[in-house]
C-alpha cells in the first residue's frame, strides 16, 4: 500500500490557492495549477513505488513472552530503516510513541497486528504494509517484593544455634532422644526410654517436610471488585505468592489453583524455589471474572485432583448468607479430607461508612446498611469456624505477612 507523506499533502494544499489566483488573473491560468496537482500526483506514486519493498521478514515483531506488572515493553521490529506500528489488547496500554506499551495490570495480552513503512527517496510516500499476528504475552504480578518480603520471613522463622538440627524443637515428626533439660514440656518426656537408660530423656520433634498446600483464588464477580484501590483477586494473588515463596523455602508442595465459574487455572503441585517460576506464570493465567463463584464444581474438581490430605488456603468473598451457603457446604465437604483455611479481607469501605461521622439523612442510611452487611458477614464467619474451617481476616495491605506468619506457624499441624 502506497500512502501520502505530509509532504505530499502540504504541496497539493498549497496548489489550491494558487489554483484559485490565477484564475481570477488569468481566466484560462487555472488548468497550470491542475496540471501541477496531477505532476505533484504522480510524483507521490513514483516515490512509493521506488521505495524499497517490505519482506515478511521485516514484519517479525520481538515480542517477550512474559513481563511484569509495570513493564514498558517496545515491540521492535528487525528492520531499523522501518517505522513500526503495533497493535495489542489489554492490559498493555499504549504509550505516545506507536510500538511502546506498558502492562497496566495483571493478565494476558494479544499482539493483534503489526505495520511497517518507509519512505521514499523524495519523502512524498509511504510504502506501507501490514500483517495480523497472533502473540500472546503474560503479564506477571511483580514478584520483586515477594522474593524480598518472603526471603525476610521465611529467615524469621528459622531456628538457628550452634547445635546440629537447626529445626529440632518444633512440628510433631519425632527426631531424636536427647537429656531433659529445665524449661522442656514435661509431656515430651519418655518415660519408657528413660527408665532403661537410668536417666531422664526427652523427645526431640522437628517440623515435617513434604506438606502439600494448595493456594485456591477466587475471581469471581466478587473478587473483581476493588478494595483499597487495587482488585481483591490481585491482593490475593500477592499474598499466595509471597506464602507459597516461603513454603517452597520449606521444603512443602504448593500448587495455584483458580477457579470463578469453573477452573480456569491449575499450576499442579511444585516443588523447590524453582517452582515459584510455574506459579508465576500461572498466576497470568487468573483473569478478572464477571460471573458469580461455583464453589460446588470448583472445589470438587480441585478435590478430585488432589492425591493426598492438603492444607487449603481459599481467597474468597462474600456478600450476605444466603449467596454463601453452597460456598459453605463446598467447604464442609472438603474439610472431610484436608485441612482450609478462608483467606478474607476487612471490608474498609463498609468500615469507612458506619465510622464516618453522618452530615445527612443519607449518611445514617448508608452507615445502616453497611452495619447490617458486616454483621451478616460475621454470621457467615461464625458459621464456618462453627464448622472447623480457619478462617483468617485482616486488612487488605496486612494480608500478606499475616497469611505468611499463619503459614509459618500452623505448618506443623496435623
Amino acid at each position: 500500500m502506497i500512502v501520502p507523506t505530509q509532504r505530499a499533502v502540504l504541496l497539493v494544499a498549497a496548489a489550491a490557492p494558487l489554483a484559485l489566483v490565477l484564475g481570477v488573473l488569468l481566466p484560462g491560468g487555472w488548468l497550470a495549477a491542475v496540471a501541477l496537482v496531477l505532476a505533484l500526483c504522480l510524483l507521490t506514486l513514483i516515490d512509493g513505488l521506488t521505495a524499497p519493498a517490505i519482506r515478511d521478514d521485516d514484519l517479525a515483531l520481538a515480542a517477550p513472552g512474559s513481563v511484569e506488572v509495570g513493564a514498558k515493553i517496545d515491540l521492535t521490529g528487525p528492520n531499523p530503516a522501518l517505522a513500526y506500528a503495533a497493535q495489542a489488547t489489554a492490559p498493555l496500554e499504549p504509550q505516545p510513541e506507536s510500538t511502546r506499551f506498558i502492562a497496566a495490570r495483571r493478565g494476558a495480552a494479544r499482539v493483534e497486528r503489526v505495520w511497517a513503512r518507509v519512505t521514499g527517496p523524495l519523502g512524498l510516500a509511504w510504502r506501507q504494509r501490514s500483517r495480523p499476528l497472533d502473540r500472546t504475552i503474560a503479564v506477571l504480578p511483580d514478584l520483586a517484593s515477594v522474593r524480598e518480603q518472603g526471603m525476610r520471613q521465611f529467615m524469621r522463622s528459622c531456628q538457628f544455634g550452634t547445635r546440629i538440627r537447626p529445626d529440632s524443637g518444633d512440628g510433631t515428626e519425632f527426631q531424636s532422644l536427647t537429656d531433659f533439660q529445665p524449661g522442656m514440656e514435661r509431656r515430651a518426656i519418655d518415660w519408657k526410654a528413660s527408665a532403661r537408660h537410668f536417666s531422664l530423656l526427652a523427645r526431640e520433634f522437628r517440623p515435617e517436610r513434604d506438606n502439600s498446600v494448595v493456594f485456591a483464588v477466587d475471581c469471581g464477580r466478587a473478587m473483581s471488585e476493588p478494595v483499597d484501590g487495587l482488585p481483591r483477586v490481585d491482593r490475593a494473588i500477592s499474598a499466595a505468592l509471597l506464602s507459597a515463596f516461603v513454603a517452597l523455602k520449606s521444603g512443602d508442595n504448593v500448587r495455584l489453583f483458580g477457579f470463578a465459574g469453573r477452573p480456569n487455572a491449575d499450576s499442579g503441585s511444585v516443588t523447590g524455589t524453582s517452582g515459584l517460576a510455574t506459579l508465576h506464570r500461572t498466576a497470568a493465567q487468573i483473569d478478572y471474572g464477571a460471573v458469580e463463584s461455583n464453589y460446588t464444581l470448583s472445589l470438587v474438581s480441585l478435590d478430585q485432583r488432589l492425591q493426598r490430605r492438603s492444607l487449603v488456603i481459599l481467597f474468597t468473598e462474600f456478600t450476605d448468607p444466603t449467596a454463601a451457603e453452597l460456598m459453605i457446604a463446598a467447604a464442609a465437604r472438603m474439610l472431610k479430607r484436608h485441612r482450609v483455611l478462608f483467606v478474607l479481607f476487612h471490608d474498609t469501605e463498609l468500615e469507612r461508612l458506619i465510622d464516618a461521622r453522618p452530615a445527612s439523612a443519607d449518611d445514617i442510611i448508608r452507615a445502616n446498611v453497611a452495619h447490617t452487611l458486616l454483621r451478616e458477614r460475621r454470621i457467615v464467619i461464625e458459621r464456618l469456624r462453627r464448622a472447623g474451617i480457619d478462617v483468617l481476616e485482616a486488612a487488605p495491605d496486612a494480608l500478606p505477612l499475616a497469611l505468611a506468619e499463619r503459614y509459618v506457624r500452623d505448618r506443623g499441624r496435623p
